[in-house]
């Protein structure tokens, strides 16, 4: 597999966003009470690129912690991955609605109903991609298809090169 056909990890997705992108979805990883575990583990990390104790990270107001987990470039990959998924359906949950209705894909305000999880085909897949470009910032619409495709690359895989090919980095 070329390097080109290698799926990103949503540590690499993280690293790629914009500094707005991810305090956006840091500050959405702060307010989700179903991110505890992820919360501890960026605790860790703001610690220790802080060279704090966990306590003490702890204590920061949570735009503070917000702003602290946005500035680092570097996440494990549980981290990233629970980050973009609160990230997309706290603020970005419209472009994920207008998507899955492009795809003609049930689904409950921007998540997918049970039993719709047919994989579509690759030139659908590329007309929605389109129309959301249309629609949305690019940099919100390729940071979106990539997490997809990191995501559950059996269904959504080939939206991470033609993420990479209509919205380069």
């Amino acid at each position: 597999m070329s390097q080109q056909e290698t799926p990103m990890t949503p540590a690499h997705i993280w690293r790629e966003m914009t500094a707005e992108q991810r305090l956006a979805a840091a500050d959405a990883l702060w307010s989700d009470s179903d991110s505890v575990p992820q919360q501890a583990e960026a605790v860790q990390a703001i610690a220790r690129q802080l060279r704090f104790r966990p306590q003490s990270v702890l204590k920061l107001a949570p735009e503070k912690r917000a702003r602290h987990l946005a500035a680092l470039r570097t996440v494990p990959e549980s981290l990233a991955s629970r980050a973009l998924v609160v990230y997309h359906l706290t603020s970005r949950r419209p472009m994920l609605e207008a998507f899955l209705d492009s795809l003609g894909i049930a689904h409950e305000e921007g998540l997918i109903a049970e039993g719709a999880k047919d994989t579509p085909d690759e030139s659908r897949l590329r007309e929605a991609a389109a129309a959301l470009l249309a629609a949305f910032p690019a940099a919100d619409v390729r940071v979106y298809l990539l997490t997809l495709a990191a995501q559950d690359p059996a269904t959504w895989g080939p939206l991470g090169p033609l993420a990479t090919e209509l919205v380069p980095s």
